[in-house]
C-alpha cells in the first residue's frame, strides 16, 4: 500500500508511541512528552501512514523569529534505508519554508552516520564541533543548521520522494532546491 505523509491526530498517539519504541528502543519518548508534543507541534508533527499503521514520523517546533528546530525522526526498523526519512524531512522543510522559517536547526548522534549523511543531502550543514554530553553524560552530538532564506535550501541532490522538486542550477557550490 502507498505510504502518505499528513499531520497527526489525536488518535496516533498510541501508535506513535509503539513506533518510537521500536525506533529507539534505548531510549523512547514517554507517552507523556509525545502528548505534550502533539500538543505544542500539532501542525509539525508528520506521520506516514498507510491507512492501517503509522511506519514513520518527524516532530518539528513551529517557526518562531523565523527559527525551527527538527525534534524527533523516526522510521520503522524494517523501511529504513527506503527514503522516508527523507520524504518526511522534505515535506517539514517545504512546510516550514512555506510559513517563512529562514532557519531549521537539529542535533544528531555523532556516530549516526546514515543520518548526517541525509541532513547533509538536503543542505544542513555542522555547526561547530561535536557537542560532548549535549543530551547528558556520554550523549554527544552534533547540531546542525539549514538556511532557508531566499526561498531556497542547498541540497547535493533532488530526493527521489520530493515529487515536483526542481533543482536549479546556480553559482554555488551545489545544486539549490526550488520549494
Amino acid at each position: 500500500m502507498p505510504l502518505y505523509v499528513r499531520s497527526a491526530v489525536e488518535n496516533d498517539l498510541a501508535a506513535l508511541k509503539r513506533l518510537d519504541v521500536e525506533a529507539f528502543p534505548t531510549e523512547p519518548y514517554p507517552y507523556f512528552v509525545l502528548r505534550q508534543y502533539f500538543d505544542l507541534c500539532r501542525d509539525h508533527l508528520l506521520v506516514l501512514d498507510d491507512g492501517h499503521a503509522l511506519y514513520g514520523y518527524l516532530i518539528a517546533t513551529p517557526p518562531e523569529a523565523g527559527l525551527s528546530w527538527i525534534l524527533s525522526l523516526g522510521v520503522t526498523l524494517d523501511l529504513r534505508g527506503h527514503g522516508l526519512g527523507r520524504r518526511l524531512m522534505v515535506e517539514s522543510l517545504r512546510q516550514l519554508h512555506s510559513e517563512h522559517a529562514r532557519e531549521v536547526r537539529l542535533s544528531v548522534a555523532h556516530d549516526n552516520d546514515r543520518a548526517v549523511s541525509l541532513y547533509q543531502h538536503l543542505g544542513f550543514t555542522q555547526t561547530g564541533d561535536v557537542r560532548n554530553d549535549y543530551f547528558g553524560p556520554g550523549e554527544d552530538r552534533i547540531l546542525m543548521t539549514l538556511d532557508l532564506a531566499d526561498s531556497a535550501a542547498p541540497a547535493h541532490e533532488t530526493p527521489p520522494s520530493a515529487p515536483g522538486a526542481r533543482l536549479n542550477a546556480g553559482r554555488t557550490a551545489g545544486p539549490r532546491w526550488s520549494w
